[in-house]
């Protein structure tokens, strides 16, 4: 089943007073389906971001995504409900394990194993899915059903994604403590295997699964080795042989761009692309060429 094409795009920080209503507008303007905030110590709150561009705004509003980690799963479906039932049914709830340790222990919390954190997200969905979607509860969200995506890369976070998930956000990233941030891209042919291993596990639930990617870069250009060079010293310092392998990278003329979106929807079922904050205005062009085909 082909979804048509939804558009997001995700801020890496949320900037403050009214810069943040104008940059909500903007989104919008620009023809973008959905904005997206993170969640990281240090950084505005996430939840009360969106209700505030939800007054000026018609978008559809997501987190990109929520540290399961740092949140009690009852309290959060509160915080949820509430969120969704103040920005009118717009709430999408997008949700990760978290690995920046720094970040945990901000708030005093162990970071714990990779299989620790997976067990936080596991237990997060089970209560998310069992208060939200009880009409009984109070507060209800205004949505009957409010959309959960569920982002990672290892088995067991696209095996819950598979089994939970409205939308599942494959990352083109991996978990890399020695990396830059922690995380190293993932190549072309490592995403293949990824997005074949969701499709086995999702079942007969894969046509009710949308399944986003958060682009990092998009540079409409006639020179895709001279792009590929800037990225690498100003953005990725990784060998260029491993930026110009990576599925995140959206480099090219504004046809061979546009191409590379269809060609991401027809292999691998990628309908709803997110593109970061700093490539909305370079990316805009694709989103009027696309939206809603």
């Amino acid at each position: 089943m082909t979804l048509p094409f939804r558009f997001g795009t995700g801020l890496l920080e949320i900037p403050r007073g009214e810069a943040w209503t104008t940059t909500a507008r903007r989104a919008e303007e620009l023809g973008y389906d959905v904005l997206l905030v993170p969640d990281h110590i240090g950084n505005t709150a996430p939840l009360p971001a969106l209700v505030a561009a939800a007054a000026v705004t018609k978008l559809r509003l997501g987190t990109l995504v929520l540290n399961t980690g740092f949140y009690n799963p009852v309290l959060l479906a509160r915080e949820v409900a509430t969120t969704d039932q103040v920005t009118g049914g717009r709430l999408e709830l997008g949700l990760g394990t978290g690995y920046v340790r720094e970040e945990f222990e901000a708030l005093g919390l162990e970071l714990g194993t990779a299989r620790e954190r997976v067990d936080q997200l596991e237990r997060t969905l089970a209560t998310l899915r069992t208060v939200l979607d009880n009409p009984e509860s109070v507060p209800a969200p205004a949505q009957e059903r409010v959309p959960l995506l569920v982002a990672g890369n290892g088995n067991r976070v696209l095996r819950l994604a598979a089994e939970h998930a409205d939308i599942v956000g494959f990352l083109g990233m991996a978990f890399s403590p020695e990396s830059p941030g922690g995380l190293r891209l993932i190549s072309n042919a490592t995403f293949a295997e990824r997005v074949a291993y969701f499709a086995d596990v999702v079942g007969e639930r894969d046509a009710q699964v949308e399944r986003n990617l958060l682009i990092q870069a998009v540079i409409i250009t006639d020179d895709r080795d001279a792009a590929l060079r800037h990225l690498q010293a100003t953005q990725l310092p990784v060998p260029l042989e491993d930026l110009d392998d990576s599925p995140l990278l959206l480099i090219g003329d504004l046809e061979q761009v546009t191409d590379r979106v269809r060609e991401l929807r027809d292999r691998f079922g990628i309908s709803y692309l997110t593109v970061i904050e700093h490539y909305q205005e370079a990316f805009a062009p694709v989103v009027e060429a696309l939206r809603g085909t």
